[in-house]
């Protein structure tokens, strides 16, 4: 079975190298550019009444596949479907961002914890009535909201 996945936009973002990046969206306050490409530029009819939008992204400079790693928020080895480690089998990122405005074929986000030039595979909405499960639980990731804010990248997936 063949699989192809293209993008459909790239992300414009301050962050030029891995080090020192928020590892989730919580932790950048900063704006960032969606550049959707133009002959997507029909589907973002509508995204505009929608507050934010989950961007599933290529991880394009991630040269490691790893089935177990040490996630940034850890200091012991997990299995990779149990992180948000980039260095995954498909290299494929999910992150909800809060749009600030559209206009022609940029979407203006808040919240961007990706490298500038990230291809993006794929925009969906984010629907509180869908999204928002009840009594969810997190594993093995019990930091705070305060101390995900605080962490950024380093080496370990470069």
């Amino acid at each position: 079975m063949q699989i192809t996945v293209e993008p459909v936009a790239y992300a414009r973002t301050q962050y030029k190298t891995l080090e020192n990046m928020p590892i989730q969206p919580k932790g950048c306050c900063a704006d960032a550019e969606i550049e959707v490409l133009a002959e997507y530029m029909p589907g973002l009819k509508d995204l505009d009444g929608f507050s934010h939008i989950y961007l599933v992204t290529y991880f394009h400079q991630c040269s490691q596949t790893k089935l177990t790693v040490t996630p940034f928020m850890d200091t012991v080895e997990r299995g990779v479907f149990a992180t948000r480690s980039p260095a995954r089998p498909n290299h494929l990122g999910l992150s909800i961002v809060k749009i600030k405005s559209i206009k022609d074929n940029i979407i203006t986000i808040e919240g961007c914890d990706l490298l500038d030039g990230t291809p993006i595979v794929d925009i969906k909405p984010y629907i509180e009535n869908f999204d928002h499960p009840q009594n969810s639980t997190s594993g093995w990731m019990t930091q705070s909201k305060d101390e995900v804010a605080q962490k950024r990248s380093d080496k370990r997936f470069v």
